[in-house]
């Protein structure tokens, strides 16, 4: 008995609900962007160039996910994808990644080049300016606030507009401070502090998309617990090819094989086995493989 298994990508998913957040966000982004760029040109501000940079990183990350989610609820029609396309957001959220670090290292890069030269700096436009991206940049944090603990794609961008929301901050005290000292090189130092917050947080999210793309076992989740679990169910008498993995946010995958008694219900077996999965684990999906105990030939496999 069989039937086919692959999945479209029109299932409910984290980043699909969230979809709506990422649009709205991305349209408040995008309009601020491109006066925070003319601000900053006209102002002579790094800090507050620094945060158009991460501002352009947030419409392209946004954007990317928008993309990314877009593809994920879209069926598969050629066949190929047997999982549909989901991780289609993971790659969005590497791309969150290389941008905010390159974002970093190219505000720092220039941060170091400005120590001990002279700037000149308009603390007017540099306060107008960062008082009103931070209003925007709390908005959108509000907006995917929600999305960000269910939805990889959706915590990357919730990371790079936070990371957007430091920048505002940054420039708002940088001007404060140049206007109180005199010295435009708080202007500089407050821009290296934004590139290395920005690098940091980048680093904590790719090692989550790389766990994924690395099909490590789920985040909370203990393989020897789940093994010891399903062990524990009647009839059966040993555990073995377990491999636990995340398809996407909010998407747990197992496959196991399940080596029963001669006497045991293998239709009884399998309904318990997915009841643990699913209610103990949070594993919706499982591919499990009843064997009798004197089942042969999965040894003969190497890895």
């Amino acid at each position: 008995m069989g039937h086919g298994h692959s999945h479209g990508s029109g299932g409910d998913h984290a980043g699909g609900r969230h979809r709506w957040r990422l649009a709205v966000s991305f349209g408040l982004i995008a309009t601020f962007f491109g006066v925070e760029l003319v601000a900053g040109l006209l102002s002579g501000s790094l800090a507050l160039l620094s945060d158009a940079g991460h501002m352009a990183a947030d419409v392209v990350t946004l954007g990317a996910a928008l993309v990314a989610t877009r593809i994920a609820t879209r069926p598969d029609r050629s066949g190929r994808r047997s999982y549909g396309s989901y991780r289609a957001e993971i790659f969005a959220s590497l791309l969150a990644v290389l941008v905010m670090l390159g974002v970093a290292a190219y505000v720092i890069i220039e941060a170091i080049g400005r120590i001990g030269a002279a700037a000149e700096v308009q603390t007017g436009p540099m306060l107008i300016v960062g008082v009103i991206g931070l209003v925007i940049n709390l908005a959108a944090l509000l907006l995917l606030r929600d999305g960000a603990g269910e939805s990889l794609n959706v915590k990357g961008a919730y990371l790079e507009v936070m990371a957007d929301t430091a920048g505002s901050v940054g420039v708002i005290v940088a001007g404060i401070l140049i206007m109180v000292t005199g010295s435009t090189a708080w202007d500089t130092w407050i821009a290296v502090a934004i590139g290395i917050f920005v690098a940091v947080r980048a680093i904590m999210l790719g090692r989550q998309v790389f766990a994924v793309l690395g099909q490590h076992v789920p985040e909370g989740m203990n393989a020897d617990d789940v093994a010891g679990d399903l062990a524990a169910i009647d009839g059966v008498g040993d555990v073995h090819d377990l491999h636990l993995w995340t398809l996407t946010s909010g998407m747990n995958v197992a496959t196991a094989h399940l080596v029963t008694a001669d006497a045991a219900d293998p239709h009884s077996v399998l309904d318990q086995a997915r009841a643990v999965l699913k209610e103990r684990h949070g594993v919706a999906h499982a591919t499990l493989q009843v064997e009798p105990s004197d089942h042969r030939g999965c040894d003969e496999v190497g890895w």
